[in-house]
């Protein structure tokens, strides 16, 4: 296997940006990837029946999983190049590190003992997880790596856990000189409820990991009828050691209000010192970069699959996670090229 250039990495990374793949409508993603894969002279490259692009080098008894995310959010701001700047939905998030995962799979000198499973999963953006979640039942990794940006120089070592509130209220109307409250009134008192509760929690907490954050995701009232009706979803960012479905009946639903709870994920956190983490630092290292750990205070598919795998995880991958989901997305490609050799090191070293 002769190992991919430089430049194919880029040309890679730019023909998966410029395909659309917003959650559930990744197949022409999957299908280039995979592709790309049975070119490159993988062992196995394939669609699972999740709709994951999956790619298998080696035939050994043990196993990495470098778990990526082929889709990405909603919208598609134009593709672009400006110098060494990829601009492009998925460039960072997460297209960038899952590449990545699939060149430095694709170049490493593998150990005889040493499988190594790239997979472009599909809706990590939404709360469903389905791609993770099909994969955390087929594979049972000694090691697995999570596809996110983390610049090239960093470790993501731990996620906040996730919970979605649905709330909704449908009553008769009053007139709005009366004394009942409207349905957008009614809706910003549940609100209300839960940005006191979030205050007192975090009395007393300086660090962003260990707070309990709350966010308005939508709100939306309007009549059928004589009815008015009040819908508004509600999200939380929990720290280490909440459960999403106790903190859900805390907020109990008032004057015949109803609530769904949905996309419940305890926080993850992984051991900084296991042996997948020493491998991180040395190939950084290596790389002459200086090593860092983070700790980011969204969601992840490391959320999804840590309790079922039990092994050393971590997240990592080139880019700038501020760029998320914003319509100037980009990534560097040289901070691409440093990734992808430290991630073709840390495979080699197993």
């Amino acid at each position: 296997m002769i190992p991919v250039t430089d430049s194919c990495a880029e040309q890679l990374l730019r023909e998966l940006v410029a395909i659309p793949s917003p959650s559930r409508d990744e197949a022409a993603a999957a299908e280039r990837l995979v592709a790309w894969m049975r070119a490159q002279g993988y062992e196995q490259a394939f669609i699972d029946a999740a709709g994951n692009a999956v790619g298998i080098r080696g035939a050994g008894s043990r196993q990495i999983v470098l778990l990526g995310h082929i889709d990405t959010f909603a919208g598609f701001p134009p593709l672009r190049q400006g110098g060494r700047r990829l601009y492009g939905r998925g460039a960072v998030d997460a297209k960038g590190p899952l590449c990545a995962f699939a060149v430095a799979a694709q170049r490493a000198q593998l150990p005889a003992d040493w499988q190594v499973v790239v997979i472009g999963a599909v809706e990590e953006e939404a709360a469903t997880s389905r791609g993770a979640r099909y994969a955390a039942t087929q594979y049972q990794p000694d090691f697995c790596v999570i596809g996110e940006p983390s610049a090239w120089d960093r470790i993501t070592m731990g996620y906040k856990g996730r919970l979605l509130l649905e709330w909704r209220w449908r009553g008769g109307l009053s007139h709005s000189a009366g004394k009942e409250p409207s349905p957008a009134e009614r809706a910003f008192l549940y609100w209300q409820q839960i940005v006191n509760h979030c205050a007192g929690f975090n009395t007393g907490i300086d660090s962003l990991f260990g707070r309990l954050d709350a966010s308005l995701r939508d709100i939306h009232t309007w009549q059928e009828g004589v009815d008015g009706i009040a819908e508004m979803t509600v999200g939380f960012r929990l720290p280490p050691g909440m459960d999403p479905q106790k903190l859900a009946e805390r907020f109990p639903p008032a004057d015949g209000a109803t609530i769904r709870a949905r996309g419940g994920e305890l926080a993850c956190l992984g051991e900084r010192n296991s042996p997948l983490s020493r491998h991180f630092r040395r190939a950084i290292r290596s790389c002459g970069g200086g090593p860092r750990f983070v700790y980011k205070t969204g969601t992840a598919d490391m959320n999804v699959v840590a309790p079922i795998w039990k092994c050393p995880i971590l997240a990592y991958g080139p880019g700038d996670s501020t760029l998320d989901h914003t319509p100037h997305e980009h990534i560097d490609l040289d901070e691409y090229l440093r990734a992808i050799a430290v991630l073709t090191a840390v495979l080699t070293a197993l």
